[in-house]
């Protein structure tokens, strides 16, 4: 059990586990860590070492050791070895969830899960993944979700206390320099990426199948003969990317796939619409990131855009191209709506929990699990 400090602050110690995967769970993971180390609270995040170089986890105080992905057969002996003497588990994924269970089997230390996103996959791997759900949810003391519908879904999996995450968006890039301060002048991003003269759209995500990136090429034909013709860059990679590249130019699409960027934030500030065509996020770090740049937002309504974004977005049925296609020509002929989106993305990003009522969340659910209870 945890037990104060000389100075008054905690000297909890948490291991917080991460399967290395996407950009949103990462991203809170290290503002978490930051935000737990200024209160006292020792932290070493378990993740694969090219994690940390790009999110900086001991740039927040934390202690970073290496542990590799869940394919690898010696990531749960890796991750049992440092969970050893902490007083709490917190693991973010599903993936990473069930390794922090398999590690600490046997043991009485709190387990806490986020889950950010929901697991896509299909036949046999699917219900796989419905196991491990049930397992997980299970075996956590608390799992929180980002979206109402993943705590749903940790409920009626059989978690014993699902709760609503508090996450959200860091305002400030690992290291410490403001989100809004861009290294490059919003003209010579667009130069480089050949959007003079035209708008530029802009989408972010890996290139896989439920990001819906097959389904923004459908939607760019909607856009093709418009004089001038908007571009659409797409950042990211993944194994579609052959597949996309193909149908980019046998189909002449105004397309360009522009690979992993280290200055989203700068190319999402140049860009006249964000596109979100899929529901890969239940937290979208794009739709934040758009909001908070005041950059209007297309978006589809899956996972759990919509009560992110509310009515600061314009909003299309998941799966619709012809839908998404038509929003976006909307959006374009209609400079008065995009401004009201702009400041309707203003209010509602101010609705977000902030960085310290993040933390503030976590560790009061950390104080719960850990501190001991009082005899009856």
């Amino acid at each position: 059990m945890s037990t104060p400090s000389p100075h008054g602050q905690s000297s909890l110690r948490t291991v917080q586990v991460l399967g290395g995967g996407n950009a949103g769970s990462s991203v809170h993971v290290r503002s978490l860590a930051a935000g737990l180390v200024a209160r006292g609270v020792r932290v070493t995040v378990c993740a694969p070492i090219e994690s940390d170089d790009i999110y900086d986890f001991t740039g927040a105080g934390a202690e970073h050791v290496h542990v590799p992905r869940s394919s690898d057969p010696g990531s749960v002996a890796a991750l049992r070895a440092v969970c050893t003497n902490a007083d709490l588990v917190h693991a973010h994924g599903l993936h990473a969830s069930f390794r922090a269970v398999l590690a600490l089997s046997g043991r009485r230390t709190p387990l806490v899960v986020t889950w950010h996103n929901r697991a896509h996959a299909e036949g046999a791997r699917a219900h796989l993944l419905r196991l491990l759900e049930r397992r997980v949810a299970r075996t956590a003391a608390v799992v929180l979700g980002t979206t109402s519908d993943l705590v749903d879904r940790a409920r009626r999996t059989g978690a014993r206390d699902a709760r609503l995450a508090a996450v959200t968006l860091p305002r400030s890039r690992p290291g410490g320099s403001p989100r809004e301060e861009c290294e490059q002048p919003p003209s010579k991003l667009r130069a480089e990426l050949g959007a003079i003269g035209r708008p530029l759209l802009m989408a972010v995500g890996p290139l896989d199948r439920h990001r819906g990136h097959g389904l923004l090429l459908d939607a760019s034909r909607a856009w093709r003969e418009l004089d001038p013709a908007p571009l659409v860059v797409i950042v990211g990679e993944g194994p579609q990317r052959a597949e996309l590249q193909g149908r980019i130019e046998d189909e002449e699409l105004p397309v360009r796939l522009v690979g992993p960027r280290d200055d989203v934030s700068e190319l999402l500030a140049a860009a006249d619409l964000a596109l979100l065509p899929g529901g890969g996020e239940s937290r979208s770090v794009l739709a934040q990131e758009a909001l908070h740049a005041r950059v209007p937002l297309v978006a589809a309504t899956a996972g759990g855009v919509r009560e992110l974004v509310g009515d600061a977005a314009e909003l299309v049925p998941s799966g619709d191209a012809k839908a998404f296609g038509a929003a976006v020509v909307r959006l374009l002929g209609d400079p008065e709506r995009a401004e009201r989106l702009r400041d309707m993305g203003t209010r509602q990003a101010a609705t977000w929990p902030t960085e310290d009522e993040t933390v503030a969340q976590v560790l009061s659910v950390y104080d719960e699990l850990t501190q001991p209870r009082p005899m009856i």
